[in-house]
């Protein structure tokens, strides 16, 4: 098979440039990663449809219409979206004091939910800010997850242990899992355990004991339907809808820069984040719950060997086929069978390798993720998500507040052959050359915006108050990456202040971005353009000849090239 060069283009210019790759043979890769595919989501989709709390059927349209869409319209060639764990779970935690689980109106509302999920998604994308889901840090997802692992165990045993013969399958079917996953491949293990726990619910039934089963299942497709929008569900949903938007942006972001990072593919957030919106918004109108990328079954897709969204498309058209033809064997598993399986789901959300290097390494990201965990246990979860979000910005503010000011120098004498580059000589200056009393050599190192004004003028201000404070400042603003109209006005006062104590203000290799807010401030006027560098012997050259003679004369650091030229004592070498 072999698509036209003219369909070919048009896919390419709309989808992608996928579409030009696809031919008899990666049709061929990517069918097979699809059956494996939708052979894997059958148990996962009516898993976690019954952890969301809503038909078993709204698990299996939610692995069609969304993975469809996500695919066809997202940036990732290899991720597969659907239903997943932590979605599900947060939503039936955020519905449930809304409406008696499994009743029309908690149906209705779980609709609604995703309708607003997606429009959230879909503006984030449409509007560009896809680079705000990097606000949701790894420490927040963790200590959901985390949290997310021990309230699905706590319902899943609390399924399993109703009555002997829900425990006696719910235990063959976790056996299954664990002892077949030594030699079947991820996700046949599952379906392995799945069939094994039904065979034994039958052998029960047949012996006179009852146990709960999933029950018929419609024999029918997705059909279109709009959710039920009234504004006030809209207005009650508001911030759940938020909460799930992140929650689900946080894992498909995960997920898609994972599978992207691998293959040194680009990804898009601002695509996918629109990709992910409409195909919840789509999901929405054919009785889908929230979707999102699935991180169980793009790793299956992965492994199966897809390198294109088809595959992805294959899967989704195959589970039609099985929803057709297998559901009377679906209304079969036992209800305590997929709760064993959601043991497992449990078990592999709680990243202990992951906690032991957050705790290992940084003890503020450790209190995020424990207060996230802790917070996910004892309140809401979407107060949860945003209070871990909360909590991680002010992180990254305070931090991003306190940028870097580090003192410049030197660690060998003037005149020596062969490159001299400047160093810092702030944590050993015992073993640096001495600084030079009129020119203090520093480096900037973050952005100096309206946060960071008052440490940076802080640090300046100390500067200029020590003792025989230099009254020149070079400052090395290469790494200084961008500053607004507090950090210009920051610049503006210390140039004054430096020449008002007689000395001057300089400034090596500034980023186009800080020129460019310095010429529409009118700093660089003030200051003169002569007072900008592009290299930093190029900046000592012409700084060094204009200091103070009568200083020169005595100085006994003289730690430049340049002091050789002047009237004095000889140079210095390294101090101690």
């Amino acid at each position: 098979m072999q698509i036209s060069p003219v369909w070919a283009a048009k896919g390419a210019r709309w989808l992608g440039p996928w579409v030009l790759e696809l031919n008899r043979a990666t049709m061929r890769v990517e069918a097979q990663a699809a059956l494996l595919g939708s052979l894997v989501v059958l148990p996962q989709g009516i898993a976690f449809a019954s952890l969301a709390g809503l038909p078993p059927a709204w698990g299996l349209y939610t692995s069609i219409v969304p993975c469809i869409v996500a695919a066809l319209v997202g940036s990732s060639r290899r991720m597969v979206s659907g239903p997943t764990n932590a979605t599900s779970l947060a939503m039936a935690a955020m519905l449930a004091p809304l409406a008696a689980v499994h009743t029309p109106g908690y149906l209705q509302l779980a609709l609604v939910a995703t309708f607003g999920v997606g429009l959230l998604q879909a503006l984030v994308g449409l509007l560009r800010l896809g680079s705000l889901t990097n606000f949701v840090s790894p420490s927040v997802m963790l200590g959901f997850t985390s949290g997310a692992a021990v309230l699905i165990g706590w319902h899943a045993l609390a399924d399993m242990v109703v009555a002997w013969p829900a425990f006696a399958i719910g235990a063959l079917t976790l056996g299954t899992a664990l002892v077949s996953k030594r030699w079947l491949a991820n996700g046949q293990n599952l379906l392995l355990a799945l069939a094994l726990g039904s065979l034994g619910s039958a052998g029960l039934e047949w012996a006179g004991f009852d146990s709960e089963q999933v029950g018929r299942i419609p024999q029918t497709l997705p059909h279109l339907q709009a959710p039920p929008l009234h504004m006030d569900d809209l207005r009650r949903l508001a911030s759940i809808a938020l909460a799930l938007a992140i929650i689900s942006l946080g894992q498909t972001m995960a997920v898609g820069k994972s599978l992207a990072s691998r293959h040194g593919e680009l990804f898009d957030a601002n695509r996918e984040c629109l990709g992910q919106g409409l195909s919840n918004i789509a999901g929405s109108f054919f009785s889908c719950f929230i979707s999102c990328g699935s991180m169980n079954r793009s790793v299956v897709n992965e492994q199966a060997g897809a390198s294109t969204p088809m595959a992805a498309v294959l899967s989704a058209l195959m589970v039609i086929v099985l929803l057709i033809l297998a559901t009377p064997i679906l209304a079969w598993i036992p209800l305590s069978a997929i709760a064993a399986l959601l043991l497992l789901v449990a078990w592999s959300l709680f990243d202990r390798a992951h906690w032991q290097r957050v705790m290992r390494m940084d003890p503020t990201e450790t209190a995020i993720a424990g207060g996230t965990f802790f917070a996910t246990l004892i309140v809401s979860l979407e107060m949860a998500v945003l209070g871990g979000v909360t909590a991680s910005l002010i992180t990254y503010l305070a931090r991003s507040a306190k940028p870097a000011l580090r003192t410049m120098g030197f660690d060998t004498p003037p005149g020596m052959p062969g490159p001299r580059p400047f160093k810092v000589i702030d944590q050993a200056p015992d073993d640096f050359l001495p600084e030079c009393p009129q020119l203090k050599l520093l480096r900037m190192e973050g952005a100096v915006y309206f946060g960071a004004v008052a440490h940076v003028g802080e640090h300046l201000h100390n500067l200029r108050i020590a003792p025989d404070a230099p009254r020149h400042l070079l400052v090395m603003s290469k790494s200084m990456s961008s500053i607004d109209l507090a950090g210009a006005d920051l610049w503006d006062h210390e140039l004054l202040r430096r020449r008002s104590m007689g000395g001057d203000l300089y400034f090596h290799r500034p980023r186009e971005q800080v020129l460019d807010m310095w010429r529409r401030s009118g700093f660089i006027d003030r200051l003169g353009e002569d007072h900008i560098f592009d290299s930093k012997p190029e900046s000592l050259a012409a700084i060094v000849p204009t200091l103070d003679d009568a200083i020169c004369v005595n100085c006994k650091a003289r730690i430049f090239n340049e002091c050789a030229q002047r009237q004095g004592a000889p140079v210095a070498v390294a101090a101690g």
